[in-house]
């Protein structure tokens, strides 16, 4: 079992940039960031796993994710953050070796993290 801690949501305006963390009680192996708007389907954001990547496609060029597997953290860096962008975002840890179809294994998730940008 593993337990992760979201962290750095907020509040900013259009343009504006947040960095997000997932802290996780052990080591992980495939790292994803969800977000979820009200009313809509919850969908993923990006992935990691190895040195392998993937975004969505409203976030490519804007959405960087990392890792420090040190720390045992993921990062998700948002800039030129959008109306859009504004839900709650969570991350999971999936043991799968196809995760970054952000949808196989994802069986542990954060409480979430609310982001709200406003226009």
């Amino acid at each position: 079992q593993v337990q992760l801690m979201e962290s750095g949501g907020g509040s900013v305006q259009a343009g504006g940039s947040l960095r997000l963390s997932c802290a996780a009680s052990r080591a992980t192996y495939c790292m994803g960031w969800f977000r979820q708007a009200p009313g809509q389907e919850r969908e993923g954001v990006a992935g990691i796993i190895q040195i392998h990547t993937y975004y969505v496609d409203s976030v490519k060029g804007r959405f960087t994710i990392s890792r420090d597997n040190a720390k045992k953290t993921v990062y998700l860096q948002m800039n030129s953050l959008k109306p859009e962008d504004t839900g709650m975002y969570y991350c999971a840890t999936s043991a799968s070796v196809n995760c970054l179809n952000m949808k196989t294994g994802y069986n542990y998730w954060g409480q979430g993290t609310q982001v709200t940008v406003s226009s």
